[in-house]
C-alpha cells in the first residue's frame, strides 16, 4: 500500500538514493546523468470514461470503490517516454518519520499513514524516470463528502505550519533532520496545498521531497515527487486533476 502523500516509492527511493544523485557526491569520473523526462501537463492517452457516484442514503456519504477511483489514476501513456511504472510494494509497517516535539507529531502520523485519515477506498499508482528520477507517486482517497476532503486538507496544512522539522530515518543509517516547509501550490482541483520536506543535516542530507494534496469532489488527490523540482511537481498535479476531474464526477 502507498503512503498517503509520502510515498512507499519515495520512501524506498529516499533510503536509497546516493549522495552523488542527490548531489551531495563530486564524482568528476562520472558520465553526466541523462536528463530527467518531463511530465506533460495534460494526459495524452484516449480520453477516459466519466464515473458518478452514488450516495448511501442512511449516511450520506458519497461511495466510491477502489476500481472506481483507479480508473481516474494515470497510465503510462499518460506520460512521456523515459518513464516507467513501478510494482507497489506491500506495506511493511514501518515509520520512518518521527519527532520529539509534540508539535510535530499530527505530521509525522500523516506521512507514517498508509491512507489518508477516514478514508473509505484507496489506491495509487507509481513511476520512476530513471534511476535519478524524478520519481511520481499519485493516491486517492475517497473520503465521503466536500466537507471531509476540505477539513483534511486544513488539518494537513496546519500539521505544516506547526512543524519546522522532523527526522527521517533509513534502514542501517542514522537519522536525517528534514526541514519542513509550504510551498505555492499548483492550481488545480480544490484547495491545493503544496510542501516540501528537505534534509538539512545527516545522511540524506539535500535529499528534496514535495507533494501536493487538494480536493477533486469528495476524494483527495495527492502527488508526490521525489528528486524533481516544483516545476516537475507542477505539471505532474496539472496532469494528475485533469484526469482526475474528467473522471470522478460528483454524486447523483
Amino acid at each position: 500500500m502507498t503512503r498517503f502523500v509520502s510515498s512507499s516509492l519515495a520512501l524506498a527511493a529516499a533510503l536509497t538514493f546516493t549522495l552523488t544523485a542527490c548531489g551531495g557526491g563530486d564524482d568528476k569520473g562520472s558520465a553526466p546523468p541523462t536528463p530527467a523526462p518531463s511530465v506533460p501537463s495534460t494526459p495524452t492517452s484516449t480520453p477516459p470514461e466519466a464515473v458518478h457516484a452514488t450516495t448511501d442514503p442512511a449516511t450520506g456519504l458519497v461511495v466510491r470503490t477502489e476500481a472506481d477511483l483507479t480508473k481516474a489514476l494515470l497510465e503510462l501513456s499518460d506520460l512521456p517516454a523515459g518513464f516507467s511504472r513501478e510494482d507497489e510494494e506491500p506495506d511493511d509497517g514501518s515509520k520512518p518519520f518521527s519527532t520529539p516535539s509534540s508539535r510535530c507529531k499530527t505530521l509525522v502520523k500523516y506521512l507514517n499513514a498508509t491512507e489518508a485519515p477516514g478514508s473509505k477506498a484507496t489506491v495509487s499508482r507509481s513511476f520512476s524516470g530513471g534511476q535519478e528520477g524524478p520519481y511520481i507517486d499519485f493516491g486517492f482517497d475517497a473520503l465521503g463528502s466536500v466537507e471531509k476532503v476540505a477539513s483534511l486538507r486544513e488539518k494537513y496544512a496546519d500539521a505544516v505550519a506547526s512543524c519546522p522539522k522532523i527526522s527521517l530515518r533509513a534502514e542501517g543509517e542514522g537519522s536525517t533532520t528534514m526541514q519542513v516547509d509550504e510551498l505555492t501550490a499548483p492550481k488545480y482541483g480544490t484547495e491545493p496545498f503544496a510542501f516540501r520536506l528537505m534534509g538539512v543535516s545527516g545522511p540524506k542530507r539535500g535529499l528534496e521531497f514535495t507533494a501536493l494534496i487538494t480536493g477533486v469532489n469528495d476524494v483527495v488527490l495527492s502527488v508526490s515527487v521525489l528528486a524533481g523540482d516544483e516545476t516537475v511537481l507542477e505539471a505532474a498535479a496539472e496532469a494528475a486533476a485533469t484526469k482526475a476531474q474528467a473522471v470522478l464526477k460528483p454524486a447523483t
